[in-house]
């Protein structure tokens, strides 16, 4: 199997990665049933040799999969298949759906907070922030910066509540970033979304700020809906289903 031309359909609007090419593999053959639940899947060395990928690639491939809910990981003994369909990603401790709602309910209000506010220091720090963001090569880094970007936020708001509530979902934040980075393409348009948000801030327009940080959400959960959306099935691959 040829990763890179099999899972385009000969047509992908956007270059695939390794990463996509695997999980969207191994994600087919659990849907179509290849894999019954309560089943084994191949050892890493062996699916590394199938897939002609390095296994750092698929080890994230892995990971993702049981992001989406559809395997678990048991020490010692492998990969195993407990779900055919993706339901609801889990990032660390809380539920994509789950930690989508808990945001909208803390982080836009937060922003409006934010923007009547923020002190000058807040607005030094977060502009400094970003600009690293914006500059920033390395994937984890960015994540980890991500993260304190929505803390700052919340710390401009000038509400130590609105900062520990932030603080207690850190963890599953930077793994959905992570996540969407990975498979969604997200880190440029997210750099776009928190500049959005910044110059609100900057303005001390509580309305802009609302709505920036209301779009970015909207964004994430546009992100997350694409990748874990079943994968179409009517486009026609070169090697045929199962490939």
């Amino acid at each position: 199997m040829h990763l890179s031309d099999s899972q385009t359909g000969g047509r992908a609007p956007r270059r695939v990665s390794a990463l996509e090419a695997v999980l969207g593999h191994l994600r087919g053959a659990i849907e179509r049933g290849e894999y019954a639940i309560g089943d084994k899947l191949p050892s890493e060395a062996e699916l590394c040799r199938t897939l002609e990928v390095s296994r750092p690639v698929l080890r994230e491939a892995l990971r993702a999969l049981q992001t989406m809910g559809l395997t678990v990981a048991r020490t010692g003994r492998g990969t195993f298949v407990i779900a055919h369909t993706v339901e609801d990603p889990t990032f660390g401790d809380y539920a994509a759906g789950d930690l989508l709602e808990v945001r909208r309910h803390v982080e836009i209000p937060v922003a409006g907070y934010a923007a009547r506010r923020r002190t000058p220091e807040n607005l030094d720090h977060l502009t400094r922030l970003l600009d690293r963001m914006e500059r920033e090569t390395d994937t984890t880094a960015w994540v980890a910066m991500d993260t304190l970007f929505h803390l700052a936020v919340a710390e401009a708001a000038q509400n130590p509540v609105f900062r520990r509530v932030i603080e207690e979902i850190r963890d599953a934040l930077a793994r959905q970033s992570a996540f969407l980075n990975e498979l969604g393409g997200r880190r440029e348009q997210s750099d776009r979304e928190h500049r959005a948000i910044l110059e609100a801030l900057t303005d001390g327009s509580e309305h802009d700020a609302v709505e920036a940080m209301r779009h970015h959400l909207d964004r994430v959960e546009t992100a997350l809906t694409d990748i874990v959306r079943p994968p179409r099935t009517d486009l026609p691959t070169e090697d045929g289903p199962g490939t």
